[in-house]
């Protein structure tokens, strides 16, 4: 696979001899059990799959790239460039200034945009109709246009199955900047599209495909969700399911599973592949594989759970909530929520608000925390998590010898 040009200060010393021990122990990526650091007082079992992915690594590249080529000139991002805000941060000191928060609300007016502006195009992508618009004031929105590949995979399937008149259902947050750009270019290749959040909402708009409820009770139950000239007896005919890579992919099948037994309920089964489009390929193998070591993680015996990333990173908080099946788990953005005196600053994604844990470690001989990150999360950040525990707990072995004598679980 190809490597990226990635800055040092989001590398770490520690975590890339794990990746490279796990690397080695299973360089065919069948095992999801993780690597287990025990320094004495405290053990950490690190996920199997963590931390950047393809798509950002290469996000960063262009990103890094866009600054090194262009002093002197104003420099935009269109928005977020990934849900970290680390490397946000680090972008917007050097100069990066963004055009759009993340739900596409401006923060700079395009009227101000010349030719000799750099824009640089985020991770998730952008609609077609702002890259006309950037384009029309003369940006070159392909100079340093960092879209993961993986995302414009799906956008690749949703033109094939929108070619064949199928409607698209887009498995995502819809108001998230990656399920915006599928939508936009989904709109334009296919009759008509949806979004759902989860299987529960899935289930809800499968009453409109069955017939039970009406045009009316649709507009309004899925408002802002639908395409324009949306018509449920019309559109419901032929479906395929795509999804915002970043949602979890044990769901997304599910809703697909779901909407093919509703087709075949509806037409039987000799024309099954003429109303519903396979699509199984548009999963995103780093999410899947994280999404999997999560999983193994959950093998463990362990007291708590650390899982790092941005609080609006839609694949981190999946793997917060496949942690939580099993163990008290802090959602945490960087080792800064970590108080001296043994507090936690953590995230609670259901509410989307801020909680305090005093004492968040357990009074114990030995406390077994299984940590790991979101795919936009430096490894760097995961490492000051590995010290700052450990400063707390103290009298910890080093990392030297704990590195020496790395396993799995």
């Amino acid at each position: 696979m190809k490597t990226f040009n990635v800055p040092e200060f989001y590398k770490s010393p520690v975590i890339t001899k794990v990746k490279q021990y796990l690397r080695l122990q299973d360089p065919r990526k069948k095992n999801v059990k993780p690597a287990v650091l025990d320094f004495g007082p405290v053990t950490y079992y690190i996920a199997r799959h963590f931390g950047f992915c393809y798509g950002v690594e290469n996000a960063i590249e262009i990103a890094f790239k866009a600054l090194d080529e262009n002093a002197g000139k104003r420099i935009y991002l269109l928005s977020q460039m990934i849900h970290n805000p680390e490397v946000n941060k680090d972008l917007t000191e050097r100069g990066v200034q963004f055009l759009q928060d993340t739900n596409g609300q401006s923060l700079i007016s395009t009227d101000i945009l010349t030719p000799d502006d750099v824009v640089i195009i985020p991770a998730f992508g952008a609609p077609l109709e702002l890259l006309s618009l950037l384009e029309s004031k003369g940006i070159k929105t392909q100079a340093y246009n960092t879209t993961c590949p993986f995302v414009e995979r799906v956008w690749k399937k949703s033109e094939q199955i929108g070619a064949s008149n199928h409607t698209i259902i887009i498995h995502g947050k819809y108001n998230h900047e990656e399920t915006r750009s599928t939508f936009s270019r989904s709109a334009t290749h296919s009759g008509g599209v949806v979004v759902v959040r989860d299987l529960d909402e899935a289930k809800k708009l499968g009453d409109y495909v069955l017939g039970v409820k009406s045009q009316q009770e649709f507009e309004q139950e899925f408002k802002d969700k639908f395409s324009g000239g949306f018509s449920i007896e019309k559109h419901f005919n032929k479906l395929g399911v795509i999804n915002q890579t970043t949602m979890l992919a044990s769901e997304t099948e599910a809703i697909a599973e779901y909407f093919k037994e509703l087709m075949l309920q509806k037409f039987g089964t000799d024309t099954i592949k003429e109303h519903f489009a396979d699509t199984h390929d548009t999963l995103c193998y780093a999410t899947n594989e994280n999404q999997d070591a999560a999983y193994g993680l959950l093998d463990t015996d362990a007291d708590l759970a650390i899982v790092i990333g941005g609080y609006n990173s839609s694949n981190t908080s999946h793997l917060v909530e496949l942690c939580e099946r099993k163990f008290p788990t802090y959602f945490i953005s960087s080792a800064k929520e970590i108080t001296d005196n043994g507090s936690i600053r953590h995230f609670n994604y259901h509410a989307k608000q801020m909680l305090l844990t005093e004492c968040f470690l357990p009074k114990k001989n030995t406390i077994k925390i299984v940590i790991t990150s979101g795919a936009s999360c430096p490894d760097s950040v995961l490492e000051d998590v590995l010290m700052k525990i450990n400063s707390l707990v103290g009298n910890t072995k080093s990392v030297e010898e704990v590195l020496s004598s790395l396993k799995l679980f």
